[in-house]
């Protein structure tokens, strides 16, 4: 079975948004091994500086990269990424289905990823507009579920 692992910076405490979030987790257990590892952002004052927000990245990029699993298909979500349909999404399940590889996306924090676990993979854009983290995880797991479920030809995706 593919594994399908969400690297996030930062943690989901609101009750109700966990609740949503539980809910494709349980979903996505028909069609992958799902994990999500969340990593602890770098900490940072009120208005932080460029000299403090590189740092602040670089922090987090170490921690990033010693959890990218080996050899899984990697995707930096990044507004400078490419933008996929849900089917274009689907297409690189199935590829990774056939090829025995799974995939592994990364959220950044609010300052986003740094160019080094940027080059780790393909960069995935969702818009180009800027969305709460919150909300753009809860995105990613329902796009998740929808290209698996398109995938197995599922009524999910309409």
């Amino acid at each position: 079975m593919i594994k399908v692992t969400v690297i996030a910076v930062g943690k989901i405490k609101e009750k109700g948004l966990l609740t949503e979030l539980d809910e494709y987790k349980k979903r996505l257990k028909a069609f992958c091994d799902f994990e999500v590892v969340e990593i602890k952002p770098a900490p940072l004052p009120e208005n932080p500086n460029e000299a403090q927000i590189s740092s602040a990245l670089a922090s987090e990029e170490k921690t990033i990269l010693d959890k990218v699993p080996k050899g899984f298909s990697v995707y930096p979500l990044c507004i400078e990424g490419k933008s996929l349909s849900s089917e274009q999404l689907a297409k690189k399940f199935e590829n990774g289905l056939s090829e025995g590889k799974s995939i592994c996306f990364i959220i950044g924090g609010s300052h986003g990823l740094s160019d080094k676990v940027k080059a780790l993979g393909e960069g995935i854009s969702f818009s180009k507009m800027t969305f709460p983290h919150r909300l753009f995880r809860l995105m990613l797991f329902e796009q998740i579920y929808r290209a698996f479920t398109i995938t197995a030809g599922k009524k999910y995706h309409k």
